[in-house]
C-alpha cells in the first residue's frame, strides 16, 4: 500500500520540533504541501520548507492568542488556496499542582486551555466551515493517554485539556460525517521530546520506563505514520475513533 497526497494541503500546528516536526516530515514524503505553523522558532521553519520542498511554507502565530489563531487559518487559506487537513498537534504543559496558589493554578490552567484546546476549538470550527465549503477534509487531533487515565497531580490542567479534545472530536465527527468532514484522534503516552524532558528531570527517566510495556520510550517518528494514514482517506471509517500510541501504558 502506498500513501500518496499529492495536491493536498495541510496544516500543523506545532510543526517544528518533537511529534510535530516528524508529523510534517512524513507528510511531504507522501507528497503534501504542509504549511508548518511555528510559535518562535523562524529559522527552523524556514529550514523546514527548504528540506520538504512541495510548496510548503511557514506561518507564525502565537496560539494563547485568539486574534492570531484567527489569523493562522485565513493566512494558510490566502497562500493555499484551500486547506483539505487539519492536524492540530501545538500543545503545552505546564506544572501547576493544587499546593500552588490559587492565582498560579488558574494562570497556569487558563494558559493550558487556551493552547490545547480553546485554540484547537477554534481551528478545528474554522476547519469545519472551510470543509463545507470545499467539498469536506479530515481533522486529526493530538491528545493524550492523560484524556482517559489522567495524570500526575501537578498536570492536571494538561490532562483536563487533553480530555476536552477527545470530545471534541467525538463530536466533529458525529455530527459532520454526512458533510464528509472527518475527525480523528491520536493519543499518544511519554514521548521522548524537548517537552517531555521537564518531566524527565523531575521524575526521572527509571520512573517513565517502569511505566510502558516495550523495550523503548515512543520516539515522534513512531506516531507520525499513523497520522499520515489517517489524513490519506484510507481510513474514513474509523471516524471518531482514538488511535492509542502510548508503548503499552494504557490501553482503553
Amino acid at each position: 500500500m502506498q500513501i500518496d497526497l499529492s495536491n493536498k494541503n495541510i496544516l500543523v500546528t506545532g510543526a517544528t520540533r518533537g511529534i510535530g516536526r516528524a508529523i510534517v516530515e512524513q507528510l511531504a514524503e507522501a507528497g503534501a504541501r504542509v504549511a508548518i505553523h511555528y510559535h518562535q522558532n523562524q529559522e527552523i521553519a524556514e529550514q523546514l520548507v527548504q528540506k520538504l520542498g512541495n510548496g510548503s511554507l511557514p506561518f507564525q502565530a502565537d496560539l494563547s492568542k485568539l486574534k492570531e489563531v484567527l489569523q493562522l487559518f485565513s493566512s494558510v487559506v490566502n497562500k493555499f488556496g484551500r486547506i483539505d487537513g487539519l492536524v492540530n498537534n501545538a500543545g503545552i504543559a505546564i506544572s501547576a499542582d493544587v499546593e500552588s496558589s490559587d492565582e498560579a493554578f488558574i494562570d497556569s490552567w487558563s494558559k493550558t486551555m487556551q493552547v490545547n484546546l480553546n485554540a484547537t476549538g477554534l481551528l478545528s470550527k474554522r476547519a469545519i466551515n472551510h470543509f463545507q465549503e470545499t467539498g469536506g477534509g479530515r481533522i486529526l487531533n493530538i491528545a493524550s493517554r492523560a484524556a482517559f487515565r489522567g495524570d500526575t497531580s501537578d498536570f492536571l490542567a494538561y490532562a483536563a485539556s487533553k480530555g476536552g479534545v477527545v470530545a471534541l472530536t467525538r463530536s466533529i465527527a458525529r455530527a459532520y460525517g454526512k458533510q464528509n468532514i472527518q475527525a480523528f484522534t491520536v493519543a499518544p503516552g511519554f514521548v521522548r521530546t524537548d517537552m517531555a524532558e521537564n518531566f524527565i528531570e523531575k521524575y526521572g527517566e527509571a520512573y517513565v520506563q517502569n511505566d510502558i510495556a516495550l523495550a523503548s520510550l515512543t520516539q515522534p517518528h513512531d506516531i507520525a505514520p499513523t497520522v499520515v494514514f489517517l489524513l490519506s482517506g484510507l481510513a474514513d471509517h474509523a471516524t471518531g475513533a482514538t488511535i492509542d500510541i502510548n508503548a503499552g501504558s494504557y490501553v482503553h
